[in-house]
């Protein structure tokens, strides 16, 4: 019965592609979404996942529902924001957060449109929540890559990354790279958005990488365990998201997030650290 239930279902090569695709985030979209917690731009991981839209939304109109266009256009697209958002802050009175809500708001707004002049309300699903049981062998090959140079550059910049996190002025005076380091990490959070971009669609693609970066706060002090704790979330959430959909019948991308959101929450309540239970605990005491 049990075998049944937790096994069977990935005998369907589908299936099997569905799961690696959420391995395949997991190990690159964990550790990416850490970061962008500590660096508490979590918001701005929110605008650049509506950002790629008007990018994918231009390579539809070209070429359809063709995987090297939507993610070639939806990465530029992506890119080019941040890239804006970081120049207008420097240049004006406005804070790079409020920068960001300024374009990716346009930009969302610009993609919609675009996509809604074919008529089409299907393929507008398609953009915004994607199809994790439609994953190819293309695509696949495309997210194993991603996550190959994320996890690459991660490695040869950590070092770099977690000084800045901590006190980006110190690092800027010492280092003199910080807008460099910036710029690089805003490309990785782009890659990884539009690695997801099949199986959870632009709107859902940043749950994968923030709840189980989240939830992973509550457990660990340590950069390099919250990360290793933020892919192990991210892994079962998609495996949990997928049998729910298997046998329920629900829609894949909303149920990979909202496992992970469950685990947000249960980590929320009774997490090791600066949890509800905790500070509790700390109230009797």
């Amino acid at each position: 019965m049990l075998e049944e239930f937790f096994l069977n279902p990935f005998d369907y090569e589908f299936m099997r592609n569905a799961l690696l695709s959420c391995f395949c985030l997991s190990l690159g979209c964990g550790p990416v979404g850490v970061f962008l917690v500590l660096r508490r731009m979590s918001l701005m991981g929110d605008a650049l996942s509506h950002a790629v839209l008007p990018g994918a939304a231009i390579g539809y109109m070209i070429a359809g529902l063709s995987l090297p266009a939507l993610s070639l256009g939806g990465f530029l697209a992506g890119f080019l924001v941040a890239l804006l958002a970081g120049l207008v802050s420097r240049t004006t009175l406005l804070k790079e957060d409020a920068s960001f809500a300024g374009f990716f708001l346009i930009a969302l707004a610009l993609g919609v449109f675009i996509i809604s002049m074919r008529k089409s309300s299907i393929d507008l699903m398609n953009i915004l929540f994607g199809s994790a049981l439609a994953v190819t062998h293309q695509a696949l090959l495309l997210m194993a890559s991603i996550t190959t140079l994320t996890l690459s550059v991660l490695a040869f910049i950590y070092r770099s990354l977690v000084v800045e996190c901590f006190d980006p002025q110190f690092f800027q005076r010492v280092h003199g790279k910080g807008t460099l380091y910036h710029m690089l990490f805003l490309m990785l959070v782009v890659l990884n958005l539009v690695s997801g971009f099949q199986s959870m669609g632009t709107l859902l693609s940043l749950g994968i990488m923030m709840l189980p970066a989240t939830a992973a706060q509550f457990w660990s002090r340590q950069i390099w365990s919250m990360g290793v704790l933020s892919v192990v979330f991210a892994m079962i959430a998609g495996y949990l998201g997928l049998l729910l959909s298997y046998h329920l019948n629900f829609p894949t991308g909303p149920s990979i997030v909202l496992m992970a959101g469950l685990f947000y929450i249960i980590s929320l309540l009774v997490g090791r650290f600066g949890s509800v239970l905790q500070h509790m605990k700390n109230r009797v005491a």
